[in-house]
């Protein structure tokens, strides 16, 4: 056996880190003198910037970068020199001390630093500047540090990564390593970022048989998750057996056991649910196997609306014997404008039934509807409450109105765990609640919802049915506009003669109806073609980055959009987000950044959230929500990013895995937003996700302009593929006379 070589140095900085791999680049100075650094590859997963590291490994040479070590595996050293000490201290590994703070530390303390931090924290009080509270948390700060790197150790051997491991520490605290060694599938329901195949990967590491009965419960929840994850309230049991059999690799009659037990367990334990409902488009009746809070959230979203809809009171009820000539004649005057007869029915509806939907594409009319239901309404003296599923529909709502408007979260003042502040006990206080971009409500978040609507009052849900689902689980807009819905709807279909000159409602119209977008010869709709997917990136990057600011003076961080099909490839967001940076936020040297795994954050990025953390901001931040990083501190260890609704959230660095860059975003993300401009790459590279409504969708995000980059082919399928399948919800069941309740 060859042994291993031996390096010790400080590790100066890191250059790339994988934060799935832990596979890490990093430049190490050994000491050696001359400023000369040496390149060092492999796990180095916990390591600091700073810190002093005994590394043992294989010397070796890459053709690029000459000579390097390949780490294997290596200990922290603590430094023993005054030199060594202070580099560590002001690297940012302890929160709250950066190069200043530890200069003064260090002077104080000399050698003996490190032991009076670990012995003796309450000492640091001696040092000019340092008061109690600042002492105290500096003590805290490198307790935490030693505690986590505990863990780190003992999942480096799991290849869990930096962030990972941090959040294991504050969810299990001191039980830490037990939890993982004992129970390591409870990771995947407790710690966001951890999956079923990384507890499982665990699992097996600490010694938890394949066919372990845990282990294939743990693996039906997943599949369970995933499909949810791509919008199905649950799967048929048939394809939910089938899936697990082959994530699990194990007998379908365990399978099946297991699924029995878990169905025994049922609603008041980690089980879950088993209904009959009838299959895809009323067919042949399955057996649906549900996660417990989706089949409780559908039985209670049937039920609330049954509850509306059924409602002896009516908080609108001036509205009964309204002469209705005299109203619209008033409103007329009033907006200066008249109302076309599918929109006028539109507005009658609304007052007069207790849940309403109004649906149509661009064009249609459709804001200035809902612009005609508030005058109405506020003329009464009715309590009209305005909300949308982001930031920006939100706003848009209330320039729209001139009234306040909200996203439904912060509305229902959603509280850590996902508990609303209003709910059946305590609803909100409305006349008429009115909902718009309804297309992105999804089944959890439309039953808190309309379980937050008063008795009485008036619920008006406004969205365009032919967009994309919601990006969580269900279909309720389709849902409640199924054949046989008891809930009345409006689908305004007439384009205004304004709308018919904008080559962006032409052509999503267009798109809509299958028909090839109309791409020259308009003054706000092009495309540039390019064949190879490659070079579409690249093109789309200049377009946006470039192009379109040059020839329509637009802004191309605030009022350009990329949108694109997938996140994966040359042209999913993912590339172009990293291009799009660079073209646009450059690396200077007075621009604060700061690298997280295979991302670089920079003062001036554009980003957006991709989990819900209730925990964060006044009412927290929710997934897809956007903001621009608008301050980067070192030594506090802290991001803040300014959102879409003007508030100031902050981010430690080692949550920065909840923000990803939104120069470019995928389609889906983008739902609930508008934008002045989108560019949009189409290439055969995304070919499995061509398809209309993602398309429709994308086109119908612009305000004012479109730019397609991509081949003719691609566009082609898109608009030529109709999208496969409903995903499988029962709502709809649940609201008709085969349901429930009604």
């Amino acid at each position: 056996m060859v042994q291993l070589a031996v390096v010790e140095g400080v590790l100066e900085r890191i250059t790339y880190a994988n934060e799935d791999s832990g596979y890490t680049v990093a430049r190490v100075d050994t000491g050696r003198g001359g400023g000369d650094l040496l390149t060092v590859v492999g796990s180095l997963l916990g390591a600091q910037p700073g810190e002093s590291l005994r590394m043992e490994g294989r010397w070796g040479s890459h053709p690029q970068y000459g000579r390097q070590f390949t780490v294997e595996n290596y200990t922290t050293l603590l430094p023993a020199t005054i030199q060594g000490i202070r580099r560590y201290l002001g690297s940012g590994l302890i929160k709250g001390v950066g190069p200043r703070i530890a200069d003064r530390i260090v002077s104080h303390f000399g050698t003996d630093t490190l032991d009076v931090i670990e012995e003796e924290p309450a000492r640091l009080i001696e040092v000019p500047g340092l008061g109690p509270k600042r002492t105290k948390s500096i003590g805290a700060a490198w307790e935490e540090q030693k505690a986590i790197k505990e863990v780190m150790v003992f999942l480096q051997g799991v290849g869990v990564s930096t962030s990972i491991a941090v959040r294991i520490y504050k969810q299990y605290g001191d039980a830490s390593i037990s939890v993982v060694r004992e129970e390591p599938y409870r990771l995947a329901a407790d710690v966001w970022g951890i999956g079923f195949l990384t507890a499982d990967r665990i699992a097996q590491s600490v010694g938890i048989p394949h066919d372990s009965p845990e282990r294939v419960k743990a693996g039906l929840r997943h599949a369970l998750s995933q499909s949810t994850d791509q919008g199905h309230c649950f799967l048929p049991e048939e394809q939910l057996i089938a899936d697990a059999v082959k994530l699990l690799q194990v007998d379908t009659g365990l399978v099946i056991d297991c699924l029995a037990e878990l169905a025994e367990d049922g609603p008041d334990g980690a089980g879950v649910v088993r209904e009959t409902v009838p299959g895809p488009d009323g067919g042949e009746p399955v057996t649906a196997v549900y996660l417990v809070p989706f089949h409780r959230a559908e039985l209670s979203l049937a039920a609330q609306l049954a509850r509306l809809l059924k409602a002896p009171d009516d908080r609108l009820a001036a509205f009964r014997d309204v002469q209705w000539d005299k109203a619209l004649t008033w409103l007329a005057g009033r907006t200066g404008a008249e109302l076309a007869p599918e929109q006028q029915e539109a507005v009658r509806l609304a007052l007069t039934s207790k849940v309403a939907v109004l649906t149509g594409g661009p064009g249609c009319g459709k804001s200035f509807t809902v612009r005609s239901v508030v005058e109405l309404a506020r003329a009464k003296k009715a309590k009209v409450v305005l909300a949308a599923p982001t930031g920006r529909a939100a706003k848009r709502l209330s320039e729209l109105t001139g009234a306040d408007a909200s996203t439904v979260h912060r509305l229902l003042e959603l509280k850590p765990g996902g508990d609303a502040a209003y709910d059946r006990d305590r609803p909100l206080d409305a006349d008429l609640v009115v909902v718009d971009e309804a297309s992105m409500l999804d089944l959890l978040l439309a039953n808190k919802l309309v379980k937050a609507v008063p008795p009485g009052a008036h619920l008006l849900l406004v969205g365009d049915v032919d967009q994309l689902p919601s990006v969580g689980a269900g279909e309720v807009l389709r849902d409640l506009l199924a054949p046989g819905s008891p809930v009345p709807a409006v689908r305004l279909t007439r384009i205004f003669r304004q709308a018919q000159q904008s080559g962006v409602v032409t052509n999503a119209h267009r798109i809509n109806s299958g028909v090839q977008p109309i791409t020259q010869g308009m003054a706000d709709f092009f495309l540039f073609v390019e064949e190879d997917t490659e070079e579409a990136g690249r093109l789309t990057v200049d377009v946006a980055a470039r192009r379109v600011p040059a020839r329509f003076g637009l802004d191309p961080r605030r009022d350009i959009q990329v949108l694109a099909p997938m996140h994966r490839g040359p042209a999913g967001a993912g590339t172009l987000n990293g291009l799009l940076q660079q073209a646009i936020t450059p690396a200077r040297p007075d621009l604060p950044e700061r690298r997280f795994g295979g991302r670089v954050f920079r003062v001036g990025d554009k980003v957006t959230q991709i989990r819900n953390n209730y925990e964060k901001g006044e009412n927290g931040v929710f997934n897809g929500t956007v903001g621009v990083v608008t301050a980067l501190d070192d030594v506090e260890q802290r991001l803040t990013v300014r959102t879409d609704e003007d508030e100031e959230v902050g981010y430690d660095f080692d949550e920065l895995d909840e923000l990803a860059h939104a120069y470019a975003v995928t389609i889906h993300r983008s739902q609930g937003s508008e934008y002045p401009a989108v560019v949009i790459p189409v290439t055969t590279g995304a070919w499995m996700m061509l398809q209309r409504n993602l398309l429709y969708t994308a086109v119908t995000r612009a305000k004012k302009l479109v730019v397609l980059v991509g081949s003719r082919r691609a566009l082609g399928q898109a608009v030529r593929t109709v999208s496969a399948g409903r995903r499988c919800t029962a709502l709809d069941f649940r609201l008709t006379e085969g349901g429930v309740y009604l």
